[in-house]
């Protein structure tokens, strides 16, 4: 994967087309007209892009006339079948159509060859920020793309207006796919988190001292992915391991006794400490929890549609 974060000033001001102004698109739409992009907008709901049109936003009263507007056509909608009702009677021959709406990497492939059958270069993409992070360089915001290289080459300094733009790859459901990734990986983090201030609830222990302990060590801890990602692509789970699985997955019997001792629901933590005992069990307990990851990628088949 490759950074192809550029500058957020462009080079030239390409007029664009923004479908959906709720919270994230109003904040990419003030984003582009504060770098003096000429924005056409459309909602849904009219009374929406009220405000957009006091900034300098041209509002349509159809997403047809919107498209029509602009060869660059960017959605931010509810979900992929919004996408697909809002451009229903749009004409999208010549349009690149630059897809910010979440959904799935399946939804991302199949909307891509939609788009494509009716005459569009497509964009897939994951928006790796909440709304006030927009137009922001300094709060890490990015947007992750996937789809026409082409298209991603030639509108990437304009993409880079709001927020940081990386390209994934040519596949249209890369982006869908490493966003959600990513939101996995934070919500195993939040549960985590969760857990530990569970256990100091009840004691006099001030959150707010403990929460620089916690946030160094997770830190600290993060930087294990790199070791994981040499372990998959080399095959070998068990170089240089320092603390075995069959280590790790004996003293879970003190994180689960000290849980019950606090009056804490192990609940957050007992599917990933299952899924240790299994690998162990299976003769794996010299490796680190690379291994783990073959059992999750071998419980279903991948889904192609």
């Amino acid at each position: 994967m490759s950074d192809n974060t550029r500058d957020t000033a462009p080079a030239s001001r390409t007029p664009l087309t923004l479908l959906g102004t709720g919270a994230m698109g109003s904040a990419l739409a003030r984003a582009w007209l504060a770098a003096g992009h000429r924005v056409t907008v459309w909602n849904r709901t009219p009374a929406r892009a009220g405000a957009l049109a006091a900034e300098g936003a041209a509002v349509t009263a159809s997403a047809a006339e919107a498209v029509a507007a602009s060869r660059l056509v960017v959605a931010c909608l509810l979900d992929d079948a919004s996408v697909g009702e809002a451009l229903e009677h749009a004409d999208l021959t010549g349009r690149d159509l630059v897809n910010l709406t979440t959904g799935t990497p399946a939804q991302g492939r199949a909307r891509a060859a939609w788009a494509e059958a009716r005459g569009a270069r497509f964009l897939d993409a994951g928006i790796m920020a909440v709304p006030p992070m927009i137009g922001h360089p300094e709060s890490g915001a990015h947007v992750l793309y996937s789809g026409s290289g082409a298209l991603f080459e030639e509108h990437r300094d304009t993409l880079a207006v709001p927020a940081g733009a990386r390209y994934v790859g040519a596949d249209p459901g890369f982006a869908a796919l490493h966003d959600v990734a990513l939101l996995s990986a934070m919500s195993g983090l939040f549960a985590g988190v969760t857990h530990a201030f569970a256990l100091i609830r009840r004691e006099d222990i001030a959150p707010g001292d403990f929460a620089p302990l916690l946030a160094s060590w997770l830190t600290a801890m993060t930087q294990s992915v790199h070791r994981t990602a040499e372990r998959l692509e080399s095959g070998d789970y068990t170089e240089g391991v320092v603390s075995h699985l069959a280590m790790q997955s004996a003293a879970n019997a003190t994180l689960l006794r000290t849980a019950e001792e606090q009056g804490v629901s192990p609940e957050l933590l007992t599917p990933y400490m299952d899924l240790m005992a299994r690998r162990v069990a299976d003769g794996h307990g010299d490796e680190d929890g690379t291994g783990m990851i073959d059992l999750l990628a071998q419980a279903a088949p991948r889904a192609t549609g």
